[in-house]
């Protein structure tokens, strides 16, 4: 494609690629360069343009900023724009410069070869692209941050002497998404969930404890299967629980992926084991045709290969040294993007969030957070989350249906996997880790001491099995602390009237809203 001129970049507009702006302003940075080049990538969740008025305002997706923020309308202009106030989008810049190609990029940086913004886009240019531009080592120049760490959350990273830079993306051109620095992660952050959970357990007896971890583990591995509609036999709950529990021991490579898979799916017969050979989506299909009525489209056959590369080498490295939480929403939406199997996608995506928490030391040793229990409540959200990308991404797959009802993609599409803005997954992820650590976690262990102490109360005042207190307990609750007619008349026709009320009291003094 040719290189855009002055006159490519659009004036003042209402509407840009259906939607809607606040007010009448100039498409600026990533919006400007998508509208000049059409690189054919998602477009960015917040777009930028530039107004009449000297106040920026946010909303509706956009930021309009005032008539100084404006840019040079060049390639330049809007990609320093783009930089400066946008923070990186790997997607479209990946895709515009395939779209540039190398000689626009090589005059901006022998215009200005020490500019910081200059260098930047130089590095990028190479890394995402894997070509080397007709360009000299830069000779002079400040070390500065590829990525600017007070808008995005990137890594310590390394030198890059050839741009005098630090290449600090947490990631690798084959698996990058990005997170930016938001006032609610910013908040999560300052919470401190992790020692809030050490100092919840520090009092709590090690017995409670164990069976506070064991109620936890199971509630999460109902929950993952719940999330997919599925109702399996007790065994497999527990089975996948025990796999759930051992999260974070084993290095994540493509091997542990497909035992995991193994262990996930239990009865293969009917389902085609291993990395997908064919197209994949999340969807429906028409109920006459039959034809795949797709809501997300997954990763080709072709790139899974060099995505489970990207998403290996980012557990071993960035994700060790980021913020714990976030690196769990990057690994874990990353995975369910992608989908890499024919089915178990789902359950070894929420997997993933144990694997890092466990891996990094964030929840206390042994107990596991009931994460999916969380999605669970917030399934409408949890779903919205997934579509903020899935909507933007779908309309730049080009498919077609297959004999077999499946989808064939047909573009090369590789790149809106490696690189998607996660923002709003680890911000998700972070109020579902807030819930079990505020939540369920001390509901669980208080929980487990009154029901201690009311099994003590009863076995002193009647010698009764232990089993048979349990049974006594749950008919007490499910009957909001009265013993039913039915239960006195059969299961527990032994005890007397006196005694009923006495064990009616006990459960009130315990359990009671106002002893709660």
């Amino acid at each position: 494609m040719a290189a855009a001129n002055k006159n490519q970049f659009s004036g003042p507009v209402t509407v840009f690629q259906e939607r809607r702006l606040p007010e009448t302003a100039t498409p600026a940075g990533y919006s400007a360069l998508i509208e000049a080049y059409d690189p054919g990538a998602p477009l960015p969740r917040i777009l930028s343009a530039t107004g009449e008025h000297h106040r920026v305002i946010e909303r509706e997706g956009w930021r309009i900023m005032t008539p100084r923020h404006a840019p040079e309308s060049t390639l330049e202009g809007h990609l320093t724009f783009a930089l400066k106030y946008e923070g990186l989008d790997l997607a479209v810049l990946k895709r515009l410069f395939g779209a540039t190609g190398p000689a626009p990029i090589e005059a901006l940086v022998r215009n200005k070869p020490t500019g910081t913004y200059a260098r930047r886009i130089w590095f990028l240019y190479e890394w995402l692209c894997g070509d080397v531009l007709d360009l000299p080592d830069a000779k002079t120049g400040k070390y500065v941050p590829v990525l600017d760490p007070d808008m995005q959350w990137g890594i310590e990273g390394e030198t890059a002497p050839r741009y005098r830079l630090r290449n600090n993306l947490p990631g690798t051109p084959e698996f990058c998404p990005l997170v930016f620095r938001t006032q609610k992660l910013e908040g999560f952050i300052a919470d401190n969930l992790a020692q809030q959970a050490e100092d919840i357990i520090a009092d709590v007896p090690r017995d409670v404890l164990a069976r506070t971890a064991a109620f936890l583990l199971l509630k999460d591995s109902k929950s993952s299967y719940a999330i997919e509609g599925e109702s399996p036999p007790q065994d497999r709950i527990q089975r996948w629980g025990r796999a759930i529990g051992e999260a974070g021991k084993q290095f994540l490579d493509e091997d542990e992926l497909l035992r995991l898979q193994g262990i996930v799916i239990g009865d293969a017969r009917f389902i085609k084991m291993g990395f997908r050979a064919e197209g994949g989506f999340v969807g429906d299909h028409d109920r006459e045709s039959r034809l795949p009525l797709p809501d997300h489209i997954s990763a080709r056959p072709e790139d899974l290969q060099s995505l489970l590369t990207g998403m290996i080498a980012f557990d071993r490295g960035p994700a060790q040294h980021m913020d714990a939480v976030i690196a769990a929403a990057i690994l874990a939406f990353g995975f369910v993007y992608i989908h890499p199997f024919e089915d178990g996608n789902g359950r070894l995506h929420r997997y993933l969030i144990h694997h890092v928490l466990a891996e990094r030391g964030f929840n206390p040793r042994g107990v596991v957070f009931p994460v999916s229990a969380a999605i669970l409540d917030r399934i409408d959200h949890y779903r919205d989350t997934l579509e903020s990308y899935s909507q933007r991404l779908l309309p730049l797959i080009r498919w077609e249906p297959t004999e077999k009802f499946n989808v064939r993609v047909l573009n090369d599409t590789g790149d809106f996997y490696r690189f998607f803005d996660a923002t709003p997954h680890a911000e998700f992820l972070y109020e579902c880790v807030k819930q079990t650590i505020e939540h369920d976690l001390p509901y669980e262990t208080a929980f487990l001491r009154r029901y201690d102490e009311f099994r003590r109360r009863i076995e002193s005042m009647i010698d009764m099995p232990e089993r048979t207190a349990d049974l006594l307990f749950r008919f007490l609750d499910q009957n909001g602390g009265a013993l039913s007619s039915r239960a006195r008349e059969k299961e527990f026709s032994a005890l007397t009237d006196e005694e009923v009320e006495r064990v009616e009291t006990i459960y009130g003094d315990i359990f009671s809203p106002e002893s709660i």
